[in-house]
C-alpha cells in the first residue's frame, strides 16, 4: 500500500469532534476509525499496539541496532475539525496540477486567485475534495505519513534507528488531544508532532491560549411597561462586545500579535452567552488579555448592578517555545534532516494550538513538522502527494539521524 491509498482509505471515516460533548473520545464514530487504525499497525508488524477507552492509539517500532539511542517518537491526531462535515468525503486528485482553476463540483471551484498557495503545488499531484466537505489532511495525511515512514524502516532494514514509538489520539480540533496523552507510557525523551501545515514548516512557538464565557443576566418585562425595569440581555451582549478592541481580532492582526475572537452568541431578552478565544505569544501580554476581558465584566456590574455579567476565563495551553528553547538539538535534528531531504525549512509561529504545545508541558519536548495539507477545516482544503511523501521522508531521516546523535 502506498501513502496516497493508506490516506484515501483514512478519509473514508468520518470523525469529526465536537466541542458540544463531555465524553472522551468526544464523538463515538473516532473509535470506528481508531480500531481500525489498530488493526493497520498490527499488519503492518508494529509491535505493543494499544488502544486505550479514551481512544488514544501507541506503537512501537523496534530498534535495529545494538547501542542505546534516544527513544524518540511521532505523533498525529484523527479527529477532524466542528467547522466543516467530515461526513461521506469524496476526494478527488488532480493529477500534474497546471495552475488553472479547479472545478471541484458543479458550480463549486478552487481557483489560485483566491487560494494563491495553489500555484506553489504546480506540477504536482493534488488530492481535493469535491467542495461539500473538508478533506481531513488536518491530520490523516500525518497520519499516513508517520505509518508509511515506519513500514519503509521495516522494509530498509539497511537504514539503522533506535526504538520509534508512535501515538494518535482524538479530539485535537477542540482542543482536548493532548489532555489524556500517558507521555510516561509512550517512554520518548522527545517527539514531534506530523500537524504542519505546507511543506517545510516546522514549528516550536505557539499561541498562549485561554477561553472566555460570558454570561450576562437580563431582566424581561413587556416592552409596552418596561421602562426603568428592562435590563435587555442582547443590548448589553453588544455592548460587552464592543468593549473589546477592534484591532485586536484575528481579521486585524498576524505574526505575533494577539487577539480576541467572539466565536459565538446566543441570546434574549432574559440572558446571553458570549463564547470567546483569547491568544497571544507573549505570556505577559497574553496574562494582560485574560485580565482586561475580566475588567470589562466588572465595569459592566458596575453600571447595570453586581452579578448582571460573569466572565469565567480558563487557560487551554501555553507557547511551547519555553520548553523547546532549552532543548534545541530536538530542532536541529529536524532542520539536518530537511536538508537532506532537499526540504527548505519555514520556521515560524503558530498562529493556532498543537497537541505538542501541551505536550512539552507535561515534559515531551514536541514541535510541530509539516504534514502537507494546506486550507485547512474547510471544503477548499487540498494536499499534495509530493508533500506527504516529503514528509514520510523526513521522518525516516529523523529517525536514521538520532540513531548518530550524541548528547
Amino acid at each position: 500500500m502506498d501513502i496516497t491509498e493508506r490516506f484515501l482509505n483514512y478519509t473514508k471515516f468520518d470523525t469529526q469532534s465536537s466541542e458540544e460533548s463531555e465524553s472522551v473520545p468526544s464523538t463515538p464514530k473516532q473509535l470506528i476509525f481508531a480500531e481500525y487504525l489498530k488493526k493497520e499497525l498490527e499488519h503492518e508488524g508494529l509491535e505493543d499496539v494499544e488502544l486505550d477507552e479514551k481512544g488514544y492509539i501507541y506503537a512501537t517500532l523496534k530498534s535495529n541496532i545494538k547501542q542505546q539511542v534516544p527513544t524518540i517518537g511521532f505523533i498525529s491526531h484523527y479527529d477532524t475539525s466542528p467547522d466543516c462535515s467530515g461526513a461521506g468525503i469524496k476526494p478527488q486528485i488532480v493529477r500534474n496540477y497546471d495552475g488553472s482553476d479547479i472545478l471541484l463540483s458543479e458550480g463549486i471551484v478552487s481557483s489560485p486567485k483566491k487560494f494563491p498557495e495553489l500555484l506553489a503545488h504546480v506540477g504536482e499531484d493534488l488530492i481535493v475534495t469535491d467542495g461539500h466537505t473538508l478533506l481531513g489532511a488536518d491530520d490523516k495525511a500525518g497520519i499516513a505519513e508517520i505509518v508509511q515512514a515506519m513500514v519503509w524502516l521495516q522494509q530498509h532494514d539497511e537504514v539503522k534507528h533506535g526504538k520509534i514509538r508512535v501515538a494518535f489520539n482524538p479530539d485535537e480540533e477542540i482542543g482536548m488531544g493532548a489532555h489524556h496523552f500517558d507521555v510516561e507510557k509512550f517512554g520518548c525523551e522527545w517527539a514531534y508532532t506530523m500537524d504542519g501545515g505546507d511543506v517545510g514548516e516546522l514549528e516550536f512557538e505557539n499561541f498562549n491560549a485561554a477561553s472566555a464565557k460570558v454570561s450576562i443576566k437580563g431582566v424581561s418585562v413587556h416592552p409596552g411597561y418596561a421602562k426603568g425595569k428592562m435590563v435587555n440581555a442582547n443590548a448589553l451582549a453588544a455592548e460587552f462586545a464592543k468593549m473589546l478592541p477592534d484591532d485586536e481580532t484575528p481579521e486585524t492582526t498576524e505574526g505575533y500579535q494577539g487577539f480576541y475572537h467572539l466565536l459565538g452568541i446566543q441570546s434574549n431578552i432574559e440572558q446571553a452567552k458570549l463564547s470567546y478565544i483569547i491568544r497571544d505569544h507573549d505570556r505577559e501580554r497574553f496574562e494582560d488579555r485574560k485580565r482586561f476581558i475580566q475588567r470589562c465584566a466588572e465595569q459592566m456590574n458596575q453600571k447595570y448592578g453586581e452579578g448582571t455579567v460573569c466572565c469565567d476565563v480558563k487557560d487551554q495551553y501555553y507557547n511551547m517555545k519555553e520548553k523547546i528553547d532549552p532543548q534545541m538539538h530536538v530542532i536541529d535534528l529536524v532542520l539536518r534532516a530537511m536538508q537532506e531531504c532537499e526540504v527548505a525549512p519555514k520556521v515560524r509561529p503558530i498562529r493556532g494550538g498543537t497537541d505538542g504545545a501541551q505536550l512539552s508541558f507535561k515534559g515531551l519536548p514536541c514541535p510541530n513538522i509539516f504534514a502537507g495539507g494546506v486550507n485547512f477545516h474547510g471544503p477548499y482544503e487540498f494536499v499534495s502527494i509530493q508533500s506527504m511523501e516529503k514528509a514520510m521522508q523526513v521522518i525516516v531521516k529523523i529517525c536514521e539521524l538520532t540513531a548518530a546523535y550524541n548528547d
